[in-house]
């Protein structure tokens, strides 16, 4: 199955949550190249800079700065619009900020998403709805083996356990009101994403990218830990060819796995630090432990089945998804614009270059 059938979103009503994020402001662009019609939905950018304003992405969608948390102001930014699709990623994405705030992480993660769907039961033209979650939504005891759909969620951090937490809400919601109706609800588990334009805090690509912008060592807390690294658009393709098929096929599997392709090589943090660093010229990074940290030290996740049931795989490994993020920062920082970046590589990126 191609990555994106542009004569399928055509046209398309597509409420898209997350767009003011870095995944989010990717899909707002891609969406809006294959002629979607796309309402965001999401918080304000929480950083600066941030893709949102860098590409110009509110002049791609309308835009509705709403909190999730809120119920009625998600009720009535909502009414009166009408959605084929739904794409929600919006969330509290950083697992640091969640141990340092566990409740607000909940309430974004998981009642965010429990008040959006309560809220759509009232579309009446709706076909199907993509929830994207996390690969870190299985319970890890740290055996090294990638996790399958079918094994159990857990989560022994408020980050990890929100998302788990909001694949059994979507579940309910699911099989409760949205089935019985004929409308798809899926969820999508996604590997760490890297790409051009990601400017949050506490996340390795961008850490890495401010200090070599600012001539300083990047600081590892593990460099020896392990991670299932993708691309941007690797994801995002994997995340809109399942929206598509749950609009098309009601027998399509309730959850997925993104990640890399089966049999490639694992790469640390470390490793991936280094790839980045010598493509920004930055001064090598440097080691400093965080003892009481309750990230997993191992986290792969099979994506065998999203080959299986959408006949999809990601295109770059990690090395080739670091070289491409690392020239989009380098290019940007010469003064090339963000949004004709984003817009060259999705092009490349669907010729199948």
């Amino acid at each position: 199955m191609a990555a994106l059938d542009r004569a399928f979103w055509r046209g398309k009503r597509v409420l898209l949550t997350g767009h003011t994020g870095f995944k989010g402001a990717w899909a707002a662009i891609w969406l809006s190249a294959a002629g979607a019609e796309i309402t965001g939905l999401a918080l304000a950018p929480d950083q600066a800079p941030s893709l949102f304003e860098l590409a110009g992405v509110q002049g791609l969608v309308e835009s509705l700065i709403v909190d999730l948390r809120d119920r009625g102001a998600v009720e009535a930014a909502l009414r009166g619009r009408a959605f084929d699709l739904v794409l929600h990623m919006a969330a509290q994405p950083i697992v640091r900020a969640a141990l340092e705030d566990p409740v607000g992480t909940f309430a974004s993660n998981i009642m965010g998403t429990a008040h959006l769907l309560q809220v759509l039961r009232a579309q009446k033209a709706l076909e199907a709805v993509l929830v994207v979650t996390s690969d870190k939504v299985y319970a890890n005891a740290g055996e090294g083996r990638a996790f399958t759909e079918a094994d159990p969620l857990g989560g022994k951090d408020p980050y990890s356990a929100s998302k788990a937490a909001t694949e059994i809400v979507a579940r309910s919601f699911a099989q409760s009101y949205f089935e019985p109706g004929g409308v798809r609800i899926g969820t999508a588990r996604g590997g760490n994403v890297i790409g051009g334009g990601d400017f949050a805090r506490d996340r390795l690509v961008a850490d890495i990218v401010r200090a070599a912008r600012a001539g300083e060592a990047a600081v590892l807390r593990r460099p020896e830990a392990t991670r299932p690294w993708q691309h941007v658009l690797d994801c995002l393709a994997g995340y809109l060819t399942y929206l598509q098929a749950l609009a098309a096929d009601p027998g399509q599997p309730r959850a997925l796995n993104f990640g890399p392709r089966r049999g490639g090589r694992e790469v640390s943090v470390g490793e991936l630090a280094t790839l980045a660093i010598g493509a920004l010229d930055g001064k090598p990074w440097r080691h400093e432990p965080e003892p009481r940290s309750l990230e997993a030290a191992t986290l792969a996740i099979d994506a065998g089945l999203a080959k299986q049931a959408l006949g999809f795989e990601s295109r770059y490994d990690a090395p080739a998804a670091v070289a491409l993020a690392m020239d989009w920062y380098r290019r940007q920082a010469a003064g090339e614009g963000a949004l004709a970046l984003c817009r060259e590589e999705i092009a490349a990126y669907e010729a199948g270059r």
